[in-house]
């Protein structure tokens, strides 16, 4: 089980450089952030397609979009100067909530 979530881990990562760089390709107007992105979304999701041989969907997906969210926000903020306003941080807030409750409390599969 551990290894699924390192793919997990890996999934998110690669999936978090994919989307960065899909707003620094400017519409796939230009070339190296456009290469970036189509190679870190298939690697992602052939890691997230490994993570599930063990990791039910909802469970992998649930943590996938949640971390990914919170850093892709943060990426958004630092790198875009995009500042969510309080609707987006408090729907973000939901969406972690909902991660954890999911991870803790959860009985779905084996995780």
């Amino acid at each position: 089980m551990g290894r699924s979530y390192l793919y997990l881990l890996l999934a998110i990562i690669f999936e978090i450089i994919a989307t960065t760089f899909l707003k620094k390709s400017e519409q796939f107007t230009k070339l190296l952030p456009s290469i970036i992105t189509l190679i870190g979304y298939i690697v992602t999701f052939y890691l997230l397609s490994l993570t599930l041989r063990q990791v039910p969907v909802g469970i992998a997906y649930a943590i996938w979009s949640g971390v990914g969210i919170i850093f892709i926000t943060i990426i958004g903020i630092v790198v875009f100067k995009q500042v969510p306003d309080l609707p987006a941080i408090i729907g973000i807030l939901l969406i972690v909530i909902g991660v954890v409750v999911i991870n803790l409390f959860s009985k779905m599969g084996s995780h």
